[in-house]
């Protein structure tokens, strides 16, 4: 905890509410009124109207100086046209260049004058009582009428305060209801902030940047490790540091932030000519699949069959760092790449690619058969006597790096030229790695001496190795040398944390990232599309969209159901377009499910990637119609045809919807009532019955109940629904393991193998099928042979409402 310094002339201040008077100092940063009193501190955020934005009870320093354990604050500000001196004890002196703009502020220390030894500079935190909409990664806070803004305007200004040694942001649950009172979660919704620029408060919200001195070695807790060295950078400590202060009108506040990317230089991508971050386009959907030279146009006629604009590689590279592409599927290397470009322009589609960021394989150069120094590294010792090229155990003079094994999952040191693994440390001295694996991943095993310096890799649990700031600007580059060369214009920067591998935290992921764009030609720069699975203030001006939300861990409905949805409300507040994350399609996908997913993505107006392969649409028996329905609830989306009581109705999950076309650009959509049960094997006494009855209801004054029945870890027979206690449908065949019958209608229904591979048709009275408004009841039974484990028959019961009618203006 840094000790705070007042001297008496800001306690003074204090007392007498910001020494107010003459001597103030006002700042313009567009239609915000910034006052400082003499002292140099902040006391008033006032618009255009006289309204003041600025908390009072707490102390706010326009930049305060931390050295060591203390944190100084200013004593005394004088502006002398552009020059903004700020002064603190000691005589230590900050000169900040002022430059105030028709939309912004800008502030910039150029000088530090009597300390050369300062450890941080921090712009705020500035108190504000907006408490409407806290942009925390974007660091814009807002309310129905007016916005006030933080911009770091260069890398090594982070958006945020130094919460943490390794400048990583921290994560706070802050209570919808705003009452800090009672912590619980218990029947309270929350929201997740990813803290940075902004910070939610029980005031309201601050606004806070910061700059850290790199030009020494620091030990610090990174990567899951209490000990990892954090190596000197030479990137002019703290002078130099800029940031942007802004205030508008809420409705121009986006379009401030771009006018302040053009004015200061900061990475500004468009797509087709338009800033990204107002580009309808950036929040489209698209098509991931793999493909290769030989059936590239296969999975062009998908992506258009599915009304699609972009298609994306998830993994053509047989390693990552040099990002060389898999012989089997590209023999032409970067050329094969770079035509199957051409054939996806030549049919109106862009393509992209997948990598991990900086995560670098093992079978990459820069691993074997001779390491690159630049690799990561947690922290060094050294040899503690000479070692032959067989040698399993590595006598070494300290095990303080060594022996952390939570986040080693490599568990690799690199000694001159070779890389070892090692099973453990020795318990005691003399210090040992023991049980080691001598020239590993392809390095040749040698001799070395005694003093040699050994080094732990940092690496992550994907078994790669990860990269310092200056190997992971070349690999960056290496990204967008491919880029350039193929016309690719789509990439997701997954696993850019792992750039924290640098101990800089955001820094280090800013630093990848800006390397990898401003390499880019301004060609492919004009069309762009930038995912990112995690997001950083200053990597905002960068990234298109955060889309994540992985389809591997549970079904099509349930995987990351709840994360995905919260992230809307991230995205809303930091002006990002929507996004729901990956979908994955498999042979046994429903339409349903698919109709269920597009739904929600019509709710939130956001996009999504559909996950797919040859295989799976091969298998699918609804391939055709779950690309045709991609192709109409995207075209509808992105023609914003959905009235906001509609997307509303689509927000609640447990909601269906089905869209059908209608004409050109015309539409209609049906809610879907759907019930969905389960009717289990029961072990009950002699006479009772083993039938379950479900209830359920229709207000739709649609006369047709339409079901769903799959047979679930058990052959079903002798299957009989009764609706209402009198008319009673037997279905006349069995169904095995993995099977459905659908029946949507009219007097016959279809029975399906998993994969909704067509069975034959099955005739049912569609009569028996017809019911009235208001509520029913259906009594349901059947035989279960073939039995596994749980036996069950799961029936949704689905009633159609009336269509709504839908046109593109």
């Amino acid at each position: 905890m840094k000790k705070l310094v007042l001297s008496i002339a800001v306690l003074t201040c204090l007392i007498i509410a910001g020494c107010s008077g003459d001597k103030n100092i006002t700042l313009n940063a567009g239609s915000l009124k910034i006052v400082l009193d003499q002292s140099g501190n902040v006391v008033g955020f006032e618009d255009l109207s006289g309204q003041d934005f600025h908390f009072k009870d707490t102390l706010s320093p326009l930049m305060s100086v931390w050295i060591g354990d203390e944190v100084l604050l200013p004593t005394e500000a004088i502006l002398e046209e552009e020059n903004l001196t700020l002064k603190y004890k000691d005589d230590l002196f900050a000169r900040i260049n002022v430059a105030e703009k028709e939309s912004h502020l800008t502030l910039e220390l150029v000088a530090l004058e009597g300390n050369e030894e300062v450890d941080l500079v921090v712009w705020g935190p500035y108190p504000t009582t907006i408490n409407g909409v806290i942009g925390e990664t974007v660091g814009v806070v807002r309310n129905d009428n007016y916005a006030i803004g933080i911009q770091s305007l260069n890398p090594k200004t982070l958006g945020g305060y130094p919460w943490n040694d390794n400048d990583e942001m921290p994560q706070i649950d802050i209570f919808e209801d705003g009452d800090f009172s009672n912590l619980s979660r218990e029947g309270r919704r929350y929201v997740l902030y990813r803290v940075e620029a902004a910070k939610p408060t029980d005031f309201g919200s601050t606004l806070q940047a910061y700059a850290r001195n790199r030009n020494k070695d620091r030990t610090i807790k990174n990567w899951g490790m209490d000990q990892y060295v954090a190596p000197a950078l030479a990137d002019g400590g703290v002078i130099g540091s800029k940031i942007a202060l802004f205030g508008s009108s809420e409705a121009a506040a986006l379009e401030t932030l771009g006018k302040i990317e053009l004015a200061e230089g900061l990475p500004h991508p468009t797509i087709d000519g338009q800033w990204g971050k107002q580009a309808r386009s950036a929040a489209a959907a698209y098509m991931i699949m793999g493909f290769s030279e030989k059936n590239v146009d296969r999975a062009i006629e998908y992506t258009k069959q599915a009304g699609l604009k972009y298609l994306y590689h998830d993994g053509p590279f047989k390693n990552w760092g040099h990002f060389e592409l898999k012989e089997e599927s590209f023999p032409n290397g970067w050329n094969g790449m770079m035509r199957a470009v051409e054939k996806a322009e030549a049919n109106g589609l862009s393509v992209g690619v997948h990598t991990l960021s900086n995560f670098i394989t093992t079978n990459d150069p820069y691993v074997t058969p001779v390491p690159d120094e630049r690799l990561a590294k947690v922290g060094s010792s050294r040899i503690s006597g000479d070692i032959t090229a067989r040698q399993k155990e590595i006598p070494v003079e300290s095990p303080d790096f060594f022996r952390q094994l939570k986040s080693n999952s490599l568990k690799t040191v690199m000694v001159g030229s070779e890389l070892i693994r090692y099973g453990s440390v020795s318990e005691q001295a003399p210090w040992k790695l023991l049980d080691c694996q001598r020239g590993a991943y392809g390095t040749e095993a040698g001799v070395h001496q005694n003093g040699d310096q050994i080094s732990l890799l940092a690496d992550h649990a994907y078994n790669v190795f990860l990269t310092s700031p200056e190997l992971g600007k070349e690999m960056s580059e290496n990204i967008a040398d491919l880029f350039n060369e193929t016309g690719l214009r789509q990439i997701s920067f997954d696993g850019v944390e792992g750039s924290r591998s640098t101990a800089l935290g955001n820094y280090g992921e800013i630093l990848f990232t800006k390397a990898w764009y401003d390499r880019l030609s301004d060609d492919i720069k004009s069309h762009l599309i930038i995912d990112a699975s995690r997001t950083t203030h200053f990597f905002w001006h960068m990234y298109s969209r955060m889309n994540w939300g992985e389809p591997w861990y549970a079904g099509f409905r349930e995987s990351q159901t709840e994360y995905r949805l919260k992230n809307q409300k991230y995205f809303e507040r930091n002006y990002m377009p929507n996004m729901l994350g990956w979908f994955k399609m498999w042979p046994i996908t429903s339409i349903e499910d698919i109709e269920w997913m597009l739904a929600r993505s019509a709710a939130f107006n956001a996009g999504y990637a559909f996950v797919a392969n040859f295989d799976a649409l091969e298998k699918n028996g609804y391939s055709d119609e779950i690309l045709s329905a991609i192709g109409q609830w995207e075209k509808a989306r992105m023609a914003d045809v959905f009235s906001e009581e509609q997307r509303q109705r689509m927000e609640d999950i447990s909601n269906e919807f089905h869209l059908e076309a209608t004409g050109d650009n015309q539409w209609n959509l049906h809610q879907i009532h759907s019930y969905k049960f389960k009717h289990e094997k029961k072990v009950r006494q002699p006479g009772e019955p083993l039938y379950s009855t479900f209830d359920f209801e229709n207000p739709t004054g649609n006369n047709t109940l339409q079901f769903i029945l799959t047979a679930v870890d058990a052959d079903l027979s002798q299957v009989t629904l009764e609706l209402d206690n009198y008319k009673k449908i037997t279905v006349p065949i069995s169904l095995k393991t993995g099977q459905t019958l659908k029946y949507t209608g009219g007097g016959t229904a279809t029975l399906y193998l998993e994969n909704w591979q067509k069975i034959r048709d099955v005739k049912l009275d569609e009569t028996l099928l017809a019911i009235n408004d208001g509520a029913h009841t259906v009594n349901f039974d059947c035989t279960f042979s073939r039995e596994g484990k749980e036996p069950t028959a799961k029936l949704e019961l689905r009633i159609y409402g009336a269509a709504e009618p839908l046109k593109q203006q």
